[in-house]
Order: C-alpha cells, then sequence, then structure tokens
C-alpha cells in the first residue's frame, strides 16, 4: 500500500497502522491516523511531508492528523467527539475534522471526503499524538527574550500579514540585519513561513515544527509552550538581529486576543505592525488595540493598495502607513532601532 504522508507528519517515522486501536476510539486533535481518500471535494492535493503538493485521488491513503481549523476565508472544523464513517480535509496540511462552516464564496465547492481506516500507534501499541511528538514540552517564560522582536497582527484573515512580516523582514535582510520568522499559530501549511525565509529571513519556523496540525482550539498555555519552543529553536541561530513573528487570523479571534491580552506576552515582544484590508478596519483596530495598549509602529496591508485608502486613514491617524515597497526602505528599519 502506498501511503501519502502529509507535512504534519513529518516527524513520525517509527508506527503501525492499528485497526484494533479503532475499538471505543474518540479521536482527539493530533491524533495521527491514516485516511482513505473517498471523494474529491475543495483539496485535491496535500502537502506531504516533504513539502511538496501531491495530487489525491479516491482510492488513495493519507497519512494525517484530527485537527480543528479556523479559517474566515475558508472552513470552520473540528475534531467530532466520536468516530465518524466520513471526514474532511480541513487544511492542505493534513488537518482533518469535519466542517462546521464554510465561506460563501465556497458554497458550491464540498470539502474533500476521506474514512479513518487505522490509526497510527507506537511499538507500545499506544496512539501516537503529533503535539510535542519526541520534544520535551518547555514552559514559557517571558523573562527568556533576548532577541528584539516584531510582532505582525491582522485586523482578519487575508488583511496581509504575512505579506507584511515577509516584506518587513526582506527589509532588514537588505539593510544587513539577520531576521528569524515564527509564525505562531494558523493551521499546517508552510507556504508562509517558506515565504518569508524565502525574503530573506535567515531561519524560519512554525508551530507545525512543535508538531501541532493546528493551534485553533489549544489553550494559551499551550500556544505560550509553542512560542518558547520556538524562540529557542530562533536562539540556536547564531546572531540574530531581529525575530519577525505572525499570528494568524484577526485579532478578534480567540486565540489572538487571548496572547495580545497577555501582559506576559506582550513583554517579549518590542514593536507591533498591524495590516488591515480597508480604512474602517484600519481604524477600528487601532482603537480595539489601544484599549489593550497597543499602538502600532506602523500600518500595512492590503488597503496600502490604494492611495484613496491611505489617505483616509493619513487624515485621522498620525502613524505611518507603509505600502510592501515602503517596507523594503531604511525609513521603516529605522523604526525598530
Amino acid at each position: 500500500m502506498k501511503i501519502k504522508k502529509t507535512i504534519v507528519t513529518q516527524f513520525i517515522s517509527d508506527f503501525e497502522v492499528s485497526q484494533n486501536a479503532m475499538n471505543g476510539y474518540v479521536p482527539k486533535a493530533g491524533d495521527i491516523a491514516l485516511f482513505e481518500v473517498l471523494e474529491i471535494g475543495k483539496h485535491q492535493t496535500v502537502q506531504s511531508d516533504s513539502k511538496r503538493n501531491v495530487a489525491i485521488f479516491p482510492g488513495d491513503f493519507i497519512l494525517a492528523a484530527f485537527a480543528d481549523r479556523y479559517a474566515t476565508s475558508q472552513f470552520e472544523g473540528y475534531v467530532p467527539d466520536q468516530q465518524q464513517e466520513e471526514y474532511h480535509i480541513l487544511g492542505a496540511g493534513g488537518a482533518i475534522g469535519w466542517v462546521k462552516s464554510k465561506n460563501a464564496t465556497l458554497k458550491d465547492i464540498e470539502p474533500t471526503t476521506v474514512k479513518c481506516v487505522g490509526i497510527a500507534v507506537d511499538k507500545d501499541g499506544h496512539v501516537i499524538n503529533s503535539k510535542f511528538y519526541g520534544i520535551d514540552r518547555p514552559t514559557f517564560n517571558a523573562e527568556s527574550k533576548k532577541i528584539p522582536t516584531i510582532l505582525s497582527l491582522g485586523a482578519t484573515m487575508d488583511s496581509g500579514k504575512t505579506t507584511t512580516a515577509a516584506f518587513l523582514s526582506r527589509g532588514l535582510y537588505l539593510n544587513h540585519k539577520k531576521v528569524g520568522f515564527i509564525k505562531l499559530t494558523g493551521t499546517a501549511y508552510t507556504k508562509d513561513k517558506d515565504f518569508v525565509f524565502d525574503c530573506g529571513a535567515a531561519v524560519s519556523v512554525d508551530f507545525s515544527d512543535a508538531g501541532y496540525p493546528s493551534t485553533f482550539t489549544s489553550s494559551l498555555d499551550e500556544i505560550l509552550a509553542i512560542y518558547e519552543f520556538l524562540r529557542n529553536k530562533l536562539l540556536q541561530e547564531n546572531d540574530l538581529d531581529y525575530i519577525v513573528m505572525e499570528i494568524a487570523d484577526g485579532i478578534l479571534q480567540q486565540e489572538t486576543m487571548a496572547l495580545i491580552s497577555r501582559e506576559d506576552f506582550m513583554q517579549t515582544i518590542d514593536h507591533v505592525v498591524f495590516s488591515c484590508g480597508d480604512s474602517l478596519s484600519a481604524l477600528k483596530g487601532l482603537e480595539i488595540l489601544n484599549a489593550l495598549n497597543i499602538t502600532p509602529k506602523m500600518l500595512c496591508g492590503k488597503f496600502t493598495m490604494s492611495e484613496l485608502l491611505i489617505k483616509e486613514v493619513q487624515n485621522l491617524v498620525n502613524i505611518p502607513v507603509f505600502g510592501i515597497n515602503q517596507l523594503e526602505n531604511k525609513e521603516a528599519n529605522h523604526l525598530f532601532v
């Protein structure tokens, strides 16, 4: 049997697929299982453990992980609280669950359906969970910060957070600064961290490096442990000048709001940049951030594609506005010195 391993199973090598383990089994986020593809819908490919996008077809077998997903422009999905005959691919990185809602743009597109045919177990017969698999889970320590850190936040999903983080990293790189990138939350798919790496980051990591197929519905303590783990990985890279970090989705998303409301987490942040899709989200977003005593160093994102939207914002706030090209220049860099 040919098994197509997804990126969320990249650290799982020594395992057996057990059908006996399915007796009375209730899936949990992070549990690894073998799935048979039943019907192709939204996802026609999955990202493999080698990062290649692999085509999938009915009858194929994929090794993936149960997970929840929060994506306002895609799927909202959860791990069912009991075994089911069918499940859905929630994300191309190998997140499997059941779709609860989807964006209206997908109204005519159904999720790809799969069937669980066995659970991945270790040599002792224990179900393998990918979260911190084979890794000592660290304890978050706000005092351990050693590198100036820039946090990229957004008003919503697809507001421009990753692009901002990427071109900000490139600007620092062009200014002879060594940058490490963290994507702290989201659903596993390495496109974002790979793009920032391509833009000039010396090292680029995300939550999937801690074995998480998704951070949605994870406890705040879990996410802070992921943060500590990823920071420690970056500290192994010599002489970083900056860490640029992105938190997925918008500031109203539950994990994002919980993080930026934590004083000890924000103590590890030196600068915030805020990306927005339009002028009104910029203004309301600033209001929400100001209530949390967070003042961004700059406004960025999709609204900067329009000179008119930029003027609307600049007429009302004094925070600098930077587009993609401006993020690469020294003026932007000087804001973080």
